[in-house]
């Protein structure tokens, strides 16, 4: 889970990150303008910018210069969700915030003129200003030696991530989504996940001529696995060596293959055979393309889909197979697997 805060010049376009975090990647949305704006209203003060920098400096001098990020902290860590606070525009909310694990914060800016249209557009409470009184309560705001009152500009200085907004919508989201890639931790895919089960399965491989496993899953669940090895009761490859069988690749290579392992695909498949489980539109996770004599059980059990890490230099035959017989086969990678020992 990790916080982002956002801070900015006004009506650069700190809302427009916040909508995207939101409605794109499932952030929760927590907002020091709307924290304020309510303890405004209690007071009885009309909404205004004035009314903003009176409440957001009184609340912080009564308590900590932090201390309204940190309410909003509180509640973005009890969330259990990656989360958003909006609007930091003082020294101590960023000082505090810094020290949080999993805190970025990101800053934005954009053209004065183009930030006054944006903002008269908005139509907010504090935004029915003209020119001159916007650009100066962006000057009040900008600088400040008091660590309770807004300085943007410090806080801009400090941000981990800082997006220029004078282009398109779109052209913001994808500086945001550039940023993101690098600071979300990865949530691996189906795909990836049952990837990574199979490769996890080879680690019981017998053979180190090629030491690969499969995992068989359907409706995202898994059914049976299996990895290289000599068949059950038979001296293992790495206690006893290998059976190498000589073979003469379609392109005129002299290649040696141990004839002494049963291949992954063709464990996975007898293990179901004998635990009485349907294959049927299951889908095959392994390392590279299956060998030919794989490809015909792949088929004739009912696997509708293959999904291999590489390409197998050999594989071009089990390819043709799979796609006479309607079976679907994907790659992770377009690289060839030259290793040609299974």
């Amino acid at each position: 889970m990790i916080t982002i805060g956002i801070t900015g010049t006004l009506g650069a376009g700190k809302g427009t990150i916040v909508d995207y975090l939101v409605q794109q990647r499932g952030f929760v949305h927590h907002s020091v303008r709307q924290f304020i704006t309510e303890e405004i209203v209690r007071r009885g003060l009309p909404v205004n910018r004035d009314s903003m920098t009176l409440v957001g400096n009184d609340l912080r001098a009564k308590h900590t210069p932090s201390w309204i990020v940190e309410q909003l902290y509180q509640q973005a860590q009890s969330s259990g969700c990656n989360c958003i606070i909006e609007s930091i525009r003082t020294p101590g909310e960023v000082a505090a915030l810094k020290q949080k694990a999993n805190f970025y914060l990101f800053a934005v800016d954009a053209d004065l003129r183009t930030r006054y249209e944006r903002a008269v557009l908005r139509g907010s409470e504090t935004d029915h200003i003209d020119f001159d009184t916007f650009a100066a309560n962006e000057q009040r705001e900008m600088s400040n030696t008091d660590p309770n009152k807004q300085n943007l500009g410090v806080c801009i200085k400090a941000a981990d991530y800082t997006f220029n907004n004078d282009g398109t919508v779109e052209q913001l989201h994808q500086q945001v989504e550039q940023v993101l890639e690098k600071i979300l931790p990865h949530r691996p895919t189906w795909d990836e996940y049952f990837m990574e089960l199979a490769n996890t399965a080879s680690k019981r491989a017998t053979c180190d001529r090629g030491r690969s496993g499969c995992v068989v899953v359907k409706d995202r669940q898994l059914l049976v696995t299996g990895y290289v090895g000599s068949p059950a009761g038979l001296p293992h490859c790495d206690e006893v060596g290998h059976l190498f069988r000589k073979t003469i690749e379609e392109d005129g290579r002299v290649t040696n293959h141990c004839v002494r392992t049963v291949h992954a695909e063709q464990n996975a498949i007898c293990q179901a055979a004998r635990r009485g489980i349907a294959l049927d539109g299951a889908t095959l996770y392994c390392r590279m393309t299956p060998c030919r004599t794989c490809a015909m059980l792949i088929i004739n059990c009912g696997i509708t889909r293959v999904v291999c890490e590489r390409k197998y230099h050999a594989g071009a035959e089990s390819e043709e197979l799979f796609r006479q017989a309607g079976v679907q086969i994907e790659f992770f990678h377009n690289e060839v697997e030259q290793y040609d020992n299974q």
